[in-house]
């Protein structure tokens, strides 16, 4: 990647704002296969216990939403609910926790909606951060553009959704 291009720590250490947009039903990443499971064994995150579950990345998201920037997250969602989206839902009290604000919004709600074809984080409406991931939900690596036609599809699309969106505290799983 040329030095040219900002990482993604650069661009969430100085955006003013941040979007991300997540579209799949089930991710099959590292950093997550430990506490999905233990989940899954019937573990949850006491939320009097902070300690217990704040982590790296939500001193990230903490840190720039305590210096003004805006943080938001949104989840298109099959309905019902696969396994995977429910422990997300579980665990989203702690991305709330740390400043960001998440919508829900069920993917019969999002048919009319042009959406690019991977997961995104857009920042300041210009930088793209493009999730790519394999068929089985593993990780196939980042790629991070200014291309304004890229830019363009996903602020437009991620604006449409959040129009559309419920409030995670509005949200229920089904």
């Amino acid at each position: 990647m040329p030095s040219s291009v900002p990482t993604f720590d650069d661009l969430i250490a100085r955006c003013t704002t941040a979007v991300h947009l997540e579209m799949r039903d089930f991710y099959a990443v590292d950093y997550e296969s430990g506490p999905f499971a233990d989940w899954r064994t019937g573990f949850r995150h006491d939320p009097a216990d902070r300690a217990s579950w704040w982590r790296p990345w939500l001193d990230v998201i903490q840190d720039a939403v305590s210096r003004g920037a805006v943080v938001r997250r949104a989840r298109i969602v099959s309905e019902p609910v696969s396994e995977y989206t429910q422990f997300l839902y579980d665990g989203t009290f702690t991305n709330i926790a740390a400043g960001e604000q998440v919508r829900w919004l069920p993917r019969r709600q999002a048919s009319d909606i042009a959406l690019p074809g991977n997961d995104f984080w857009l920042f300041d409406d210009q930088w793209v951060h493009w999730n790519h991931f394999a068929g089985d939900g593993s990780s196939l690596g980042e790629e991070i553009t200014d291309a304004p036609t890229s830019a363009k599809l996903c602020s437009e699309a991620f604006r449409t959704v959040w129009s559309r969106a419920s409030p995670h505290d509005q949200y229920s799983i089904h």
